[in-house]
This record gives C-alpha cells, sequence and structure tokens, in this order.
C-alpha cells in the first residue's frame, strides 16, 4: 500500500500564494505521474495539473501562469504553488499519483485532501 500526505492548505486573501505538498510512501516500486486535483462544494473534482516522471507538464486552463507544479522524484514528493489566488480556486485539493508496487502491477492511489480557502 501507499500513502499520500498532503500539507500546505489554509487560508489565504485574494492574491496571495499558498504552496502545496504530497509524499507519497509505502511499498513503492515507482511512482509515475503525480498530480493535483480539486472539487468545490457540490463540483464534481477536476484536475488542476500533472506531472510526469519526465518533468513534462499539464495544467487545467484556469490556472495556468497562476500555478506551478513540480517534483522531487528521489523523495516521491509533488509541490504545488499556487500565486494570485482567487476565490474561485477555494476548494479541498487532492494529491493524486499512479505508482507501481513491489509486485509490479500498477495502481492508482489519492490523499485525504486539503482545504484552501481564499478569502475576497
Amino acid at each position: 500500500q501507499v500513502q499520500l500526505v498532503e500539507s500546505g492548505g489554509g487560508l489565504v486573501q485574494t492574491g496571495g500564494s499558498l504552496r502545496l505538498s504530497c509524499a507519497a510512501s509505502g511499498s513503492i516500486f515507482r511512482v509515475n505521474a503525480m498530480g493535483w486535483y480539486r472539487q468545490g462544494p457540490g463540483i464534481q473534482r477536476k484536475l488542476v495539473a500533472t506531472i510526469t516522471t519526465d518533468g513534462d507538464t499539464n495544467y487545467a486552463h484556469s490556472v495556468k501562469g497562476r500555478f506551478v507544479i513540480s517534483r522531487d522524484s528521489g523523495k516521491n514528493t509533488v509541490y504545488l504553488q499556487m500565486n494570485n489566488l482567487k476565490p474561485e480556486d477555494a476548494a479541498v485539493y487532492y494529491c493524486n499519483a499512479l505508482w507501481v508496487d513491489v509486485g509490479r502491477n500498477p495502481r492508482v492511489a489519492w490523499g485525504q485532501g486539503t482545504h484552501v480557502t481564499v478569502s475576497s
């Protein structure tokens, strides 16, 4: 099994910044793509950003130019730097990992979620 432990959420004013972190640990052979998703009240969970092992990134249109995803593959950790936050960015942010266990089985894992609140 794998655990994804998220941190860095909180309350910030409009225009402010937050940095989310997510560390994967457990019986991991390899972690492939990692990413962040978010879910607001009454809204389906949506992709925010993803990053591959090669560092290729993909962003939701709404966060391009404001958010930056990065990773430390040696630590199986992914980060999300969120700048110029807007009230519509408020949500529960979930870390996601596509990983391979020690039995070489591909798996998907989700973190427990971290709350981001943006005051106007």
